[in-house]
């Protein structure tokens, strides 16, 4: 295939798989992956169906009473701003325009905010004081997540999908990195894709990073691109892997499990909670075309085993931009625009809405 075209194809095919799907009525868990009723459900609460601790895994915490964490957010006009946990009236703004989600990173000490500014095809990590004020240029890049001890800070270095951004060249897979940078030294450490997937011709590009407790495994979140098939949530060894994607030593696929339809689901994103168990965003059913019949908001263990579902979701709407507090007492997520808040894994709240990306600090 000339690369003009597959490029072009590239391109439609990622402009597919992010456009919203019909609007169809939420599943019960137990239920199948079929055609529902076109109305929207509300993001809602269920009994998990996890009884006791699952073996080897943590069960599930309790949490005590205190208010939430603080809140950084990106505005669907672009601007980065500090959000009442209680209210979700916005307060500071600390850029106003320009800034890119799903994601957004806090340093541990809750004094610097990461996150992705640029217009057209350039994208670049910045950072910015938690009070505003100048921010500081980084490196080329998209998605910053600082690790939990403040001293890497991993992105994603790839093209922007959009017409005249992608490499004029026919394996423009190589594009697509996983960056590993020490603030301290400024030193990068670079994942590429694998050579069987840079020679396909069809990336993987990344679309959430989040950092484990041991401040060496990552949590990437990969897109679809071909076919609406390609999801996945992969852990990353930074200590042993050379590439971000299997097959490859280091890397670990997360399997999708439970109902409805585990052969056709996917993880659309993930993120590390505090004890190694990952909040995760389950979606049924890829395909061509895509058929999302349900979206769940679930707790698992590194398996993929269910540990807590903490909400059903909408079918019609991306639930992206999940962060955990430090603490793991607290999760928040993005349902399209709308942000919720859910204390302990129980019943989550919608805050505010009109954001891009959100997370605790």
């Amino acid at each position: 295939m000339p690369a003009a075209e597959r490029r072009v194809r590239f391109a439609d095919r990622v402009r597919a798989v992010r456009r919203v799907g019909a609007v169809i009525a939420v599943l019960p868990l137990a239920a199948a992956c079929h055609s529902g009723s076109p109305t929207a459900q509300p993001t809602v609460t269920v009994t998990s169906p996890v009884t006791a601790p699952v073996s080897g895994s943590a069960p599930p915490s309790t949490v005590s009473a205190g208010a939430p964490p603080g809140i950084v957010a990106v505005t669907a006009a672009g601007a980065l701003v500090t959000v009442d946990p209680a209210t979700g009236s916005i307060g500071r703004t600390l850029v106003p325009a320009g800034v890119q989600g799903d994601e957004i990173s806090v340093s541990p000490d809750g004094s610097t905010v990461y996150f992705t500014q640029g217009t057209g095809c350039h994208r670049t990590v910045a950072s910015v004081g938690i009070a505003g004020g100048s921010t500081t240029s980084i490196a080329p890049g998209e998605l910053p997540a600082i690790s939990p001890d403040g001293s890497k800070l991993a992105f994603a270095r790839e093209p922007v999908v959009a017409p005249g951004c992608l490499p004029n060249q026919p394996t423009f897979a190589a594009a697509f990195k996983l960056v590993i940078r020490t603030l301290g030294s400024g030193a990068e450490h670079v994942l590429p894709q694998p050579p069987q997937v840079v020679h396909s011709g069809l990336p993987r590009p990344i679309s959430h990073l989040s950092w484990a407790p041991d401040n060496t495994r990552l949590a990437v979140s990969i897109s679809a691109i071909q076919d609406n098939e390609g999801w996945g949530l992969y852990i990353v060894d930074t200590a042993v892997a050379r590439y971000y994607l299997p097959p490859a030593a280091g890397v670990t696929y997360i399997p999708v499990t439970g109902s409805p339809n585990a052969r056709d689901s996917y993880i659309r994103e993930g993120a590390f909670l505090p004890d190694g168990n990952l909040f995760i965003s389950r979606a049924c059913c890829g395909g061509v075309p895509i058929r999302n019949t349900s979206k769940l908001m679930w707790e698992v263990a590194p398996s993929g085993q269910l540990l807590r579902q903490v909400a059903i979701g909408y079918p019609n709407l991306d639930h992206l931009s999940l962060a955990v507090d430090p603490r793991g007492q607290w999760l928040l997520y993005l349902a399209g625009h709308d942000l919720y808040v859910s204390k302990g894994g129980n019943r989550p709240t919608k805050l505010t809405s009109g954001l891009i990306a959100a997370t605790w600090v």
